[in-house]
């Protein structure tokens, strides 16, 4: 496996904590999860501001530079916001099936589109296999849904996926003296105050009485699935294409239930489990054809 795969790979297995962590977050302090979101964004977007700041580093120079901020940030605000808006509007598993599938699909499109990378038959059945086993994992919703809401939560869900697509596929080439810890502390430190008055007016707001324990959850929260994360994401997008990096973070998922089962006790049922071998197969595919 190459230092790029790895970063990738580690970057899924932190964002799998990060739904647990910020979980437990928003239950210890309070919050809905737009509020959760917000502060995720801020504190991460925070931590990596202070690591550069710490080393020395100059703010970023050039108006190319704060021009892929800003749409750093505004993506960072978009994928967030629309994903917790889809899970309020439906429910955890059809946001998460249209938002975490709908990436690589999108990412695969887009390659193909503008020439860079063809699918191919073995890349299609890759996707494939990670799409079903995403869908079995996670499962369908349950009834009681409107129509109007689940047309809503997928539009939601779409719309997140696409800013996590952009975000991947911008990811691949970055502007000499702009790296991805500039990148993404300056740019999630904007999103997060974008998303400020969206859980102002939405959310239920952001306060909370601080606490040991909700202290503790939001540096965890900012530091290893956000700051951590994103910062191996990036690493991992030099040297590998924006198609295998979206398929290899759908370790997320098979992360997510790994630690829900250890830590909150929830067990898969048999298809789970099924959805859980045929995902991981589809990553496996995924990392052997990236070249070394």
């Amino acid at each position: 496996m190459s230092v790029s795969t790895f970063c990738l790979v580690l970057s899924g297995l932190l964002w799998g904590a990060g739904g647990l962590i910020g979980t437990l977050f928003g239950r210890a302090a309070g919050l809905t999860a737009l509020s959760v979101a917000a502060y995720r964004l801020l504190a991460g977007g925070g931590l990596m501001v202070g690591c550069l700041m710490l080393t020395g580093r100059r703010w970023p120079a050039g108006r190319g530079a704060w021009a892929r901020i800003v749409v750093n940030g505004l993506l960072s605000a978009l994928f967030q916001g629309c994903y917790f808006a889809a899970i309020s509007l439906t429910s955890v598993s059809l946001a998460t099936l249209i938002t975490i599938g709908g990436t690589p699909v999108i990412v695969a499109i887009v390659e193909q589109a503008r020439g860079r990378r063809a699918l191919g038959r073995a890349g299609a059945v890759t996707l494939a296999m990670a799409l079903a086993g995403l869908g079995l994992l996670v499962g369908l919703p349950g009834g009681g849904l409107s129509e109007t809401a689940v047309l809503e939560g997928a539009g939601m869900a779409l719309l997140s996926a696409a800013g996590f697509a952009a975000v991947t596929l911008f990811g691949t080439s970055l502007l000499t003296g702009l790296d991805s810890l500039m990148l993404n502390g300056y740019g999630f430190s904007l999103g997060g105050l974008m998303l400020v008055p969206l859980a102002v007016a939405f959310g239920g707001g952001l306060g909370f009485r601080p606490a040991l324990a909700s202290a503790g959850l939001l540096a965890a929260l900012g530091a290893g699935p956000t700051a951590a994360a994103y910062t191996l994401y990036f690493r991992g997008l030099r040297n590998a294409s924006a198609s295998t990096a979206a398929l290899v973070t759908l370790i997320e998922p098979l992360a997510a239930a790994a630690l829900a089962a250890v830590v909150l006790g929830d067990r898969l049922g048999m298809t789970g489990i099924a959805g859980a071998a045929l995902l991981l197969a589809a990553v496996v595919r995924a990392v052997r054809a990236e070249p070394g």
